[in-house]
């Protein structure tokens, strides 16, 4: 198994600079913010093992929410964003990245600070390469080889598989005897690849393993001293819920419209979105023990095809950044925005609560799971309001929703069983 990864490079641009980026940025897309994925300032198709990728610009316009805390805002510099979700080690997939966009890479980074003319690309990117506070993987070990492979079998079988009725009993079995043998003779030639999984790093097994038991573990050394402050915690958040202002007003029509335009080119879509975290020391605290426990749920329990019980996601990730003081979030999921918006409010509200009621202006939650999100129209506002423009954004797989996906590797997987009962041969011969 390959384990997927991924990496955020994060570069504060140089003032003066950003509407040239911005430019700069616009002339890598096919479509509205969609990457020609063979462009010539990144041509992010040329390296095989990334699934997404996205180019975003942040600013600091949302930080003007903490006036309704009575806190004044602390400027902070706009920030170019490059982050990609891939197969293997994140740094080696920077390293691909280096090696085939060297020369557009310093166009895009020599308007930030800190790049100078010479300087060694791929260190100065490692050396900005921020820590992911949880990654989500929907299906691990699941490579962009894989996917379309398995998806040009699909193809394949596809169009060769009779459509008419079964003729006699056995009938069935007979058909898909003859599509796998059709498979082998596509292999041999050459013109069909179904490449055996890679064994899976001992270190990242060992890695993986210390994780699942470490961390608990701890946990469990400071129960007492848990218990002990659990009820002044209760009582601090109880404090806090019943006196954190809500601020949900409507998205600017235009900045809604922005948004809105680069959504629905393909099947699935991109999702971008920052905000501060409310002042204080409690909700900074509360807001990072949150992400420790999401990141060891999402590391080893939500990685076989869903987040909870939305099954849209492909790949997902929350960053902690500027001391704290911000929360970034970012996903490639299935469907329209309104749909998506719709299942985390009908099946994870809860879970959008734990995070998203530590950021300024959020719904009133009830004892941190309750409220928040389930206020309906007040949540959407104040998504769509969090949520900014990816100007740059690359899937390496167009037009495949993760069912579409998960049945090719039905497909895939029923090579091997699918004659062995009229029963099974049946079953398969409907996914094609």
């Amino acid at each position: 198994m390959t384990p997927q990864s991924c990496f955020m490079v994060v570069a504060t641009i140089a003032p003066g600079r950003e509407a040239a980026l911005r430019e700069l940025l616009q002339s890598m897309n096919a479509g509205p913010g969609t990457a020609d994925p063979m462009n010539a300032v990144l041509p992010f198709g040329a390296v095989e093992t990334l699934h997404y990728a996205r180019l975003v610009v942040v600013d600091d316009a949302i930080q003007a929410d903490l006036a309704v805390c009575g806190v004044a805002a602390t400027p902070i510099p706009t920030r170019l964003v490059l982050m990609g979700d891939c197969d293997g080690p994140g740094a080696d997939c920077l390293a691909a990245i280096a090696r085939v966009a060297d020369a557009g890479l310093r166009r895009i980074f020599g308007h930030c600070e800190g790049f100078e003319d010479g300087a060694d690309l791929l260190a100065w990117m490692r050396a900005h390469d921020r820590p992911v506070a949880v990654n989500f993987i929907c299906r691990l070990g699941r490579t962009v080889r894989r996917v379309r492979e398995e998806h040009a079998l699909w193809r394949a079988l596809a169009e060769r598989v009779p459509r008419g009725p079964l003729e006699a009993a056995g009938d069935a079995q007979r058909r898909c005897r003859a599509l796998v043998d059709f498979v082998e003779a596509e292999r041999r030639a050459g013109r069909l690849a179904l490449t055996e999984e890679s064994p899976t790093p001992l270190a990242w097994w060992v890695g993986n393993l210390l994780h699942l038991v470490v961390l608990p573990l701890v946990a469990l050394l400071l129960a007492p001293l848990w218990l002990l402050a659990l009820p002044f915690v209760l009582v601090a958040l109880r404090r806090h819920e019943k006196s954190d202002p809500e601020w949900c007003p409507r998205p600017d029509p235009a900045a809604l419209r922005a948004l809105q335009d680069l959504e629905d080119f393909d099947v699935t879509n991109q999702f971008s979105a920052i905000g501060p975290v409310k002042p204080g020391r409690f909700r900074r605290v509360l807001v990072q023990l949150i992400l420790v426990a999401i990141a060891y749920s999402c590391r080893h329990v939500f990685h076989r095809g869903y987040l909870a019980r939305v099954q849209t996601i492909h790949f997902a990730r929350w960053v902690v950044l500027d001391d704290v003081a911000r929360v970034f979030f970012a996903s490639n999921y299935d469907g329209g925005h309104e749909a998506y918006m719709d299942d985390f409010i009908n099946k994870v509200g809860w879970g959008l609560n734990l995070v998203f009621s530590n950021g300024v202006g959020w719904p009133r939650t009830s004892w941190l799971l309750f409220g928040g999100a389930k206020k309906e129209a007040d949540f959407k506002r104040y998504q769509r309001r969090h949520q900014i423009p990816t100007q740059v954004w690359y899937k390496a797989y167009p037009g495949l929703t993760l069912t579409d996906i998960e049945r090719a590797g039905r497909i895939r997987a029923g090579l091997r069983t699918a004659a062995d009962s009229d029963a099974s041969a049946l079953a398969w011969l409907r996914l094609i």
